[in-house]
């Protein structure tokens, strides 16, 4: 059957259901491969039996659910093929997209066919079935009675010993996420309601759910990991030890790429760092090494609640606004002045887990690996999600949420620690980037400490000016800024490129004479700015101060383009 009719039905600019890449995959082991079962609440309950055979996976309607007594037989009605991505969905297809509703990962582990050829036993009508999920555990099987046309009927019989069924808590529970069918259907509104996101504008709530908060699920008694086949084989994976490794960038770019299998991310707007857990101990630390652990406590206190005995994690720590918004500046200003911005830690990627580095891994599999490990009741830690459809219609809608921009992944990359190899791009909505402090101009009228920072970036090994920023500050923020700067007073200019001429005039009015009255600082300190464009001689146009960056290395700080 393939995918083309799956892909008919569907427009992927408004669901987050995977498309399915098209390229051919391995073939599984003769005999035994995966299967899951979606719990599937569309115009009507019902659950989806699938069956990963020959690339993509084989599926069924089942209205009444897996029989569990002996003999017991109920309706299965085969569907379209699904791509093998589907067997991970978890979540909301938009009201007016086929199947709308909310799914659930209900059960999924291996599957067994008597005579060891599935493909012919689906063909021939007939899959005898051994099912060790972590649920269902047993034989089925699975019996033709109806045409071989798109509406062909099946019964799913209860073959072999009869099985208990279910507990009732268990049957409305998520093997992936341990949350129930309200609260992975609520989980859009959960963040939203501020907002207040119409529910009829599906692409609205699935930039959404993207940041919504986690909803709470049952802590494991143990840290472990389900065995299945779609999880790759720790050991087979290199040793590593749990340690610091520098995080893998994304490269700026204009447009977002015409092709290729990527996925696109939310770009945070807060202080990029890497969490390291062994055993009961936590160490956060940023880019440029420096331990955070005294500055984000309750981060570090929720990541110990994460499954894993050891493991490294990539995220970044963010303040988020009353609209449910990442803000570099109330990260900033919540420090100065003592609020309690809520705090969160969104993780995207796993660098190591568990002795074993999975850097070599897709990124697919390690952000399929990384939402397992994170305990779901902790609302300080969130998985930070795809997001569905194209790019360009992504953009728009975050630009118009005053969000800062989006992240692009190769859904086959590979991390690479330290390196902006291009597998991972960034198109933004809003300019905004760090630079270095040079120097200050002295405040005038009733302002105290200094006028405006002189800023810049380096270009090899040359600081080259970007332009004065005098707004966005306040009075703590100018009176902690002026303090840090008095550590690092000297007597020169550190810009190689002042004073300097264009078109006969003086760069922004900075003559030698006015130099004088400037104070100059070691280039040590990084903030961040917002700023309206880059000028065509390469000066900050409307710039905005938003904060200082302990996190990066001055060196490091060049202009983005």
């Amino acid at each position: 059957m393939g995918l083309a009719t799956y892909r008919k039905k569907r427009d992927f600019a408004l669901t987050a259901e995977p498309k399915g890449s098209g390229k051919p995959l391995p073939k599984p082991v003769r005999g035994s491969s995966r299967f899951v079962i979606q719990k599937h609440d569309a115009s009507r309950l019902h659950y989806d039996f699938r069956l990963e055979m020959d690339g993509v996976l084989k599926s069924w309607a089942v209205p009444k659910g897996l029989p569990w007594t002996q003999g017991q037989k109920h309706l299965a009605v085969e569907v379209e093929d699904h791509p093998v991505e589907y067997a991970v969905f978890e979540g909301i297809i938009p009201a007016g997209q086929y199947g709308g509703g909310t799914v659930m990962v209900w059960d999924r582990g291996n599957y067994y066919v008597y005579g060891e050829k599935p493909l012919e036993s689906w063909r021939e009508g007939k899959l005898h079935l051994v099912l060790d999920g972590e649920k269902a555990k047993g034989e089925w099987t699975l019996i033709r009675i109806r045409g071989r046309d798109e509406k062909n009927q099946w019964l799913l019989l209860k073959s072999g010993k009869s099985v208990k069924p279910i507990s009732k808590k268990r049957e409305d529970q998520s093997v992936k996420t341990g949350r129930t069918m309200k609260q992975i259907a609520s989980a859009a509104d959960a963040e939203w309601q501020s907002n207040r996101v119409e529910r009829s504008d599906p692409f609205k709530l699935r930039v959404a759910r993207a940041i919504a908060k986690r909803k709470p699920v049952p802590k494991a008694k143990r840290a472990r990991l389900p065995q299945e086949s779609s999880l790759p084989e720790l050991s087979a994976l290199p040793k590593s030890s749990p340690r610091f490794m520098q995080p893998m960038k994304p490269r700026l770019v204009n447009q977002p790429p015409p092709d290729g299998n990527w996925i696109y991310e939310l770009k945070f707007d807060g202080i990029r760092a890497i969490a390291i857990k062994s055993s009961r101990r936590v160490r956060l630390i940023s880019r440029n090494e420096k331990e955070l652990n005294g500055r984000f406590p309750e981060v570090v206190r929720s990541c110990k609640g994460i499954k894993a005995d050891e493991c490294v994690i990539d995220g970044e720590v963010v303040a988020l606004d009353d609209k449910g918004r990442s803000s570099f500046q109330l990260l900033q200003r919540g420090e100065l002045e003592g609020k309690d911005a809520p705090l969160v830690f969104y993780v995207f990627d796993l660098l190591q887990l568990n002795g074993r580095s999975t850097m070599s891994l897709p990124l697919f599999q390690r952000k399929d690996l990384l939402a397992r490990l994170l305990p779901g009741s902790d609302d300080a830690i969130r998985f930070s999600g795809e997001l569905g459809g194209s790019p360009r219609q992504l953009l728009a809608e975050i630009k118009r949420l005053g969000l800062e921009g989006i992240v692009g992944k190769q859904r086959d990359s590979v991390y690479e620690p330290g390196r902006r190899s291009g597998s991972w791009i960034k198109l933004k909505c809003v300019n905004q980037q760090e630079f270095v402090i040079g120097g200050y101009t002295p405040p005038a009228g009733a302002r105290k400490y200094f006028g405006a920072l002189l800023v810049g970036y380096y270009d090899e090994d040359h600081l080259l000016f970007a332009g004065k920023v005098g707004t966005g500050f306040d009075t703590k923020s100018l009176a902690a800024v002026y303090k840090k700067l008095q550590t690092q007073r000297r007597d020169s200019c550190p810009f190689a490129d002042l004073p300097s001429k264009q078109g006969g005039e003086w760069v922004q009015g900075i003559t030698p004479g006015e130099m004088r009255k400037y104070n100059w600082v070691n280039p040590k300190f990084v903030c961040q700015i917002k700023f309206a464009e880059w000028t065509r001689d390469l000066k900050l146009r409307q710039p905005v101060f938003l904060g200082l960056r302990e996190d990066k290395n001055p060196r490091e700080v060049v202009r983005e383009a």
